[in-house]
């Protein structure tokens, strides 16, 4: 493991990855992406993560991609655009899909600012939630004159509706956490001494659930934002079908006639 991502698992199966270049504000470079991606990978196998907890070092989530300092593979002859795209293909894109997509629910917990290509790196968890003092700032468009990536064009829009997202995206200004969660841009905002010890108990309250059933709900939500209500009803019918069959649904039924609260973790023994 590289240092940019610290890496720590409870006894309650949440795995917490937290991002480790606090002395940059958890600029993305090479390492911190590869590192993040490797961890999700990893995360996919391992039976004893049952959640996962995303979060920033110091005094911030994410600022952005590194400008600065990437540390990304120097390919001769190509122009800068041309070694973006192939810096997203190999590594933004894959890390949004791969905690997006995760067999693990992912919980985001913003400490501080998340500004530019943090702030789609803090959209892509199932819930996020921020401290009183972050903030989600869209620099894209006013800074350097590009639009927003790392799945920010997506997420934000969805989210909050073209106007909002309009306005973050051409002017750039800070979107305080208490306004992002009145948005619906998050799920919660807490006091900055309580962010971690909230997303710990919403992870372990997730880790004792039936994972494979919640995250198909999370599937089931993204999937209504591209398509009709009768295709979204055909959806759930052909879902409804696999998941009824499931080991967690006959533990959750047999907990429910057993008067009992169903034991998700113990399916696999």
């Amino acid at each position: 493991m590289n240092g940019a991502i610290e890496k720590s698992l409870n006894d309650k199966g949440v795995l917490t990855l937290k991002l480790n270049r606090p002395e940059v504000l958890n600029a993305m470079n090479a390492d911190l992406i590869l590192g993040l991606l490797d961890c999700m990978n990893d995360a996919k196998s391992d039976k004893q993560v049952r959640a996962i907890i995303i979060t920033g070092s110091g005094r911030g989530f994410c600022s952005g991609a590194d400008l600065v300092d990437g540390g990304w593979p120097k390919t001769k002859g190509l122009s800068s655009g041309e070694a973006t795209f192939t810096n997203m293909e190999n590594a933004f894109n894959p890390l949004v899909k791969a905690i997006t997509q995760s067999n693990k629910p992912v919980i985001t917990a913003i400490n501080g600012i998340a500004a530019g290509g943090g702030v789609g790196l803090a959209l892509c968890g199932d819930i996020v939630i921020a401290s009183t003092s972050a903030k989600f700032k869209l620099v894209f468009g006013p800074n350097l004159g590009i639009i927003s990536d790392v799945g920010a064009s997506w997420f934000v829009p969805n989210l909050i509706g073209r106007a909002r997202a309009n306005g973050m995206g051409l002017l750039g200004d800070d979107l305080s956490a208490e306004l992002a969660k009145e948005w619906g841009l998050i799920w919660d905002c807490v006091p900055d001494d309580e962010l971690i010890s909230r997303a710990n108990e919403i992870a372990e309250r997730i880790a004792d659930g039936p994972i494979e059933g919640l995250k198909a709900i999370v599937k089931a939500h993204d999937k209504a934002l591209s398509g009709t209500l009768s295709e979204q009803l055909d959806y759930e019918k052909e879902t409804q079908r696999v998941r009824t069959d499931s080991k967690e649904f006959k533990e959750g039924v047999s907990a429910f006639v057993e008067k009992r609260k169903p034991n998700f973790r113990d399916l696999d023994q």
